[in-house]
């Protein structure tokens, strides 16, 4: 009764979030399917036979040029899907070995599945024509897709004269669905992707493209009356062996090697305490980075670089956590001793909570110019806890809490948010939050290099480059308790061919969100901004075109000017899967002070005006080849001296395949910056990744990252090196029986040069392998 006054009292316009169409059965067969690529038991001839046939992208509905069917049926335990992909010219299809996750490009059949039928979250399964799997969760809430979430499913793919055959069986167990009921419905849409001159998105429904909300318009499927999740527990036991070395390097004199071997056993459960609650729990866990995060150039930028999860314990359902702003981000987060996660949904009402401990603390201080990493060699407890309810208007309120400490240290946030989408073309965004922080003399006393200091003068720059700088280390040495607060508005209106949006982000100064990553605080922002879209019809070199502009304006509390700045951008898709994009960009922003009299944590300094162009394209112009290029040129800031420069960027991809089985992907970043009539510095940052895939379970992989960073030494107000070059090499072996069932074993190594070392000198080395096995019960 509340439920339907309070939704009848906030719609003015109706809102329909479900497809209107009647629910279609799904048979029960009580056979299993051989999962071989081959259509030939008897079940699939009673299946339910679904056509494949509408193009949604990048055109709205229109004729299939290739014919695709869709075979599916349910045994109670086992979603059965069988795809049958017809091509003319099968010589064409674009399908390669890759690791799980990595054949977005290629020829795909798949679907989604919104198994509470409530248009907030859709499991999506792909498989491209050798039965390498893409698996990833849609969340309407966020408009992002996570590939990061990992399912235990089978599929095979064959190619044939005819085109390519795939069958594929999804265990229920593996979804979130209520089994109270008899018969389930759940929303489901079968597609087929088909990359050539264009890449073609083929689906068994029609899609309004002026409903921005696809997982809304997707049709239902009922039936699944003896489906149970049973249950449900995983119980996965992990090994670790490994022997790191590491030397100080930092003297003119390398000292010897220290070795340390390591031998950890450790334990992941996961248990479907019921079908919508699940418990995950893990001991003494393996926390260590496996793969080399993708290299990123940090020259002349005073914040934190943003590097993704990657940890199965965290990615679990992590959508759960998701809200406007990134209040929990757990790769910081490093080497938790133990952890406990609980996650669930049910009538609406989705709920999600974790705590674990750290065995050390790395507190990110933000700034409005800049952010600075402490790290406190002490161990940590970590907790954070978020509730959300969806009511069937299109409205969603939800609440985040976070909580950190240590011995020296403790910050709480705690947060509020709303959604609300009173039709398919507008939405409304709210965020408030409120946090708590407090820093022990031992924290302040860290912030100065081990020294007892109270000045804003004494804080080292050993920190990092730019933390003299930072006024967010001046306001703890200022302050030791901090209460912060901030919020973030935003409405969108977006119609088929043009949108329209505006929003407020406004953060105080003493803001601290530390369990997720808010690198900037202490400023006031509002944007504005819109965009209109053309579309290409069928035999026009062009599909796509769009036009988009912006314009923000940004203070600090005190109503100083951080930045103000225009920009525009138009962008045109064409042959061969191309994209091209031309960018202008106008922008008066603040530097950094150098003068130390002048330095106090309520003041900015000059004004900088930067002018740019940018430039982006990329294309897949045949099977197993993607080229991009970005570039910029124009002025930039040059933070470390405060003044304006001349700036060049250029970063060249080239992803190539030699075979089925032999993968290159080569990645280079120049930057190069110039003032007052000479250099400044000039970057260069390679990333060279070579993989052989022996089939869809096992991969070998070397990947090798160069650093080379130039500096002129006469144009810098403070003492800089020359020169500073680093090299990290790893070579990765990889099996993956499934997402769980794994064996790594690898071996990787870094070093570096400066100006007090003549040559490449390795500071740390690593042998390193790993088992975990899966027992689903």
């Amino acid at each position: 009764m509340y439920k339907s006054m309070l939704s009848a009292a906030l719609l003015s316009v109706p809102f329909t979030s479900l497809a209107t169409s009647q629910p279609v059965t799904l048979p029960f067969i009580a056979e299993q399917a051989t999962i071989d690529g081959q259509l030939n038991e008897p079940s699939w001839q009673r299946a339910k036979k679904i056509t494949i046939g509408n193009v949604t992208w990048p055109y709205e509905n229109s004729k299939s040029p290739v014919t695709t069917y869709a075979f599916v049926y349910e045994d109670g335990e086992t979603l059965y899907v069988g795809f049958e992909a017809r091509d003319p010219n099968p010589e064409l299809i674009r399908a390669f070995y890759r690791d799980r996750d990595a054949a977005w490009d290629d020829d795909l059949v798949g679907l989604k599945i919104d198994s509470y039928n409530n248009s907030q979250l859709a499991y999506q399964f792909f498989i491209n024509p050798l039965g390498v799997q893409q698996d990833s969760i849609e969340n309407e809430l966020t408009k992002q897709e996570s590939s990061s979430w990992d399912g235990i499913w089978d599929s095979v793919g064959v190619i044939h004269d005819k085109g390519y055959t795939v069958e594929v069986a999804i265990p229920l167990r593996v979804l979130n669905f209520d089994d109270s009921v008899a018969t389930k419905t759940m929303a489901m849409e079968f597609l087929r992707f088909l990359p050539r001159s264009e890449r073609l998105r083929i689906s068994n429904m029609q899609i309004d493209h002026g409903n921005n909300c696809w997982i809304c318009q997707m049709p239902s499927y009922q039936g699944f009356e003896q489906a149970k999740q049973g249950n449900n527990v995983a119980i996965i036991p992990s090994l670790v062996l490994g022997k790191n070395e590491t030397r100080d390097i930092d003297s003119s004199q390398v000292a010897d090697w220290e070795s340390q071997n390591n031998t950890e056993a450790s334990l992941d459960v996961k248990w479907g305490i019921t079908p919508d609650i699940t418990l995950n729990a893990t001991i003494n866990p393996d926390f260590s980075q496996v793969e080399a995060d993708v290299a990123q150039l940090s020259v002349n930028n005073n914040f934190s670089l943003f590097f993704p999860e990657k940890r199965a314990f965290f990615l679990d359902n992590a959508d759960y956590f998701a809200s406007t702003l990134n209040l929990i981000h757990t790769r910081n987060i490093a080497q938790p001793d133990y952890g406990t996660k609980i996650t669930g949904s049910k009538n609406g009402h989705t709920f999600a909570g974790f705590i674990a401990n750290d065995t050390q603390t790395n507190v990110l201080i933000p700034g409005n110019l800049g952010s600075s990493l402490v790290a406190l060699d002490e161990k940590g407890e970590n907790g954070a806890l978020r509730y959300r309810y969806d009511f069937e208007s299109g409205l969603s309120l939800g609440s985040t809490a976070t909580h950190r400490q240590s011995d020296d240290y403790k910050n709480t946030v705690y947060s509020i948010d709303s959604k609300y989408k009173p039709t398919v073309n507008d939405v409304f965004l709210v965020q408030v939050l409120k946090s708590q922080t407090q820093y022990s003399q031992d924290f302040i006393d860290e912030l100065c290099d081990g020294d007892n200091c109270s000045q804003p003068e004494q804080v080292s720059c050993e920190l990092n480059s730019d933390c003299d700088y930072n006024e967010g280390v001046l306001r703890v040495l200022s302050k030791e308790q901090q209460s912060g607060t901030g919020y973030y508005l935003k409405y969108q209106h977006d119609e088929k061919y043009w949108r329209a949006f505006a929003d407020y982000n406004y953060r105080d100064a003493d803001l601290r969100a530390d369990l997720g990553f808010i690198s900037q605080v202490d400023f006031k922002k509002f944007t504005t901004g819109g965009e209109y879209r053309w579309y290409g019809d069928k035999g026009n070199w062009w599909n796509r075109a769009n036009l988009y502009a912006d314009w923000d304006i940004t203070h600090n509390e005190n109503n100083e000017l951080l930045e103000k700045e225009a920009q525009t951008s138009f962008s045109v898709s064409g042959p061969l899967q191309s994209f091209f994009e031309v960018s202008v960009e106008h922008r008066n922003r603040t530097g950094l002070r150098h003068d130390k009299s002048r330095l106090d944590i309520d003041g900015n300094t000059d004004l900088f005006s930067e002018n740019g162009v940018g430039l982006y394209s990329d294309f897949k112009p045949t099977a197993g080849i993607f080229a991009s290029l970005y570039m910029y040129t124009g002025n930039a800031v040059d933070l470390a001296n405060n003044r304006v420069g001349d700036k060049f960027h250029i970063r060249p991809v080239l992803n190539m395949n030699l075979g089925k089985h032999f993968e290159v992907r080569l990645r280079h970043t120049y930057e190069q910056l110039e003032a007052d009539g000479s250099e400044v510095f000039t970057a260069n940052l390679s990333d060279v990744r070579l993989t052989y895939q022996f089939n869809v379970n096992s991969f070998l992989r070397l990947a090798v990252i160069y650093t080379d960073l130039e500096r002129n030494q006469a144009n810098y107000i403070d003492d800089v090196d020359s020169q500073y070059k680093k090299l990290a090499t790893q070579l990765l072996y990889s099996y993956k029986l499934n997402p769980q069932t794994v064996f790594f074993a690898g071996y990787s190594d870094n070093g570096y040069q400066d100006d007090e070392l003549s040559s490449m000198t390795k500071e740390q080395r690593t042998l390193f392998a790993k088992f975990s096995y899966a027992w689903l019960l």
